[in-house]
């Protein structure tokens, strides 16, 4: 058994035209917590137990696409404005008529930034793990970042997930394989360089190992639960987000400039790639800018790219610290 998932009720929430399923635990304010590519509502497996004790109700969701939730076909339906309105339809159907606060992972940290830029009357507050928000993009990543990679001839796998199909087959091959490799090459126990220098002919798994053991932070249980996830889901919709960036730009334009006002964290790791991937770039100081109630920019020494399974103990404690904070919190 999973842990956390003894405390939760599974439970399908209706919201902008589509079905989620969600994990819900305790009673009180709403926090939702919104996972990354790839995962699934078992993100979020150490801290849905501990918030919801804490005094609130936890809705931890399968984003469109993954697990139990509706997959559309379409490019377009994952877009920012519908995943964007997917987590403001599941604050208005699980909220009780008041603004939620939204916790999310790397593609999860994006969307509920972008939820409390664009529905700000929904948001209470809002916390990021592992990407900040650096204010509204005007140009797609892997347009910023081709200098850097396709330029040099070096593979960036955002790239690489832009043509239907490539990456799904390649991954869906071997869904044991892919899980254990890309979760490694992203963590802070994987060496440094790794993946670094590839030409951009490669494939996403070309000469990441597959280690022996993998990190006990990852059991074998918490990997087999993946692997079933998107055995019956596929990658088709969860790569389909990384097909969006330009549809995004554009989407976004109205809201060039304006900063996230509500309350904020960000909690990242000193060796997680993410924070490096723009070289001379210091996110962290841009978002200080961009998010003027930022609370604090906590930083884990060692950890890599899945914050809050790598140091579920360190980042459960500072969330549900902040949120017990909130005015009007109850703990």
């Amino acid at each position: 058994m999973l842990a956390g998932s003894s405390m939760t009720n599974f439970r399908t929430i209706e919201t902008n035209g589509i079905r989620l399923r969600a994990a819900v635990a305790g009673e009180g304010p709403l926090v939702v917590l919104v996972h990354r590519f790839p995962e699934s509502w078992a993100a979020w497996r150490h801290q849905i137990g501990p918030i919801a004790a804490a005094g609130f109700k936890v809705c931890a969701i399968d984003c469109r696409g993954y697990g139990g939730s509706d997959k559309p076909e379409a490019i377009e339906a994952y877009d920012l404005e519908n995943m964007t309105a997917d987590i403001a339809g599941v604050i208005d159907a699980e909220g009780g008529g008041a603004p939620g606060v939204i916790i999310g992972h790397d593609w999860g940290a994006h969307l509920v930034w972008h939820t409390a830029l664009c529905h700000p009357a929904k948001v209470r507050a809002v916390a990021a793990l592992s990407v900040p928000f650096v204010g509204v993009a005007e140009t797609a990543l892997i347009d910023a970042v081709k200098p850097v990679y396709a330029d040099r001839g070096k593979f960036f796998y955002q790239t690489y997930f832009q043509q239907p199909g490539v990456a799904e087959a390649e991954a869906e091959a071997d869904l044991t394989g892919f899980i254990r490799k890309f979760y490694y090459w992203l963590s802070g126990e994987a060496p440094d360089g790794l993946g670094h220098g590839r030409a951009s002919t490669s494939a996403l798994l070309d000469g990441l190992p597959d280690p022996q053991p993998f990190p006990a932070w990852m059991g074998d249980a918490d990997i087999g639960y993946l692997v079933s996830e998107f055995r019956r889901s596929g990658l088709r919709g969860p790569i389909n987000r990384y097909r969006n960036q330009h549809r995004d730009v554009e989407f976004l334009k109205p809201w060039r400039g304006r900063t996230i006002d509500q309350p904020a964290l960000f909690i990242g790791g000193t060796r997680d790639l993410v924070l490096s991937m723009r070289p001379g770039y210091d996110m962290v100081a841009a978002m200080r800018a961009a998010v003027p109630n930022l609370e604090e920019a906590m930083l884990l020494e060692g950890c890599g790219h899945w914050t809050q399974q790598e140091r579920p103990e360190a980042v459960t404690a500072r969330l549900t610290n902040w949120l017990c904070g909130l005015s009007g919190s109850r703990a």
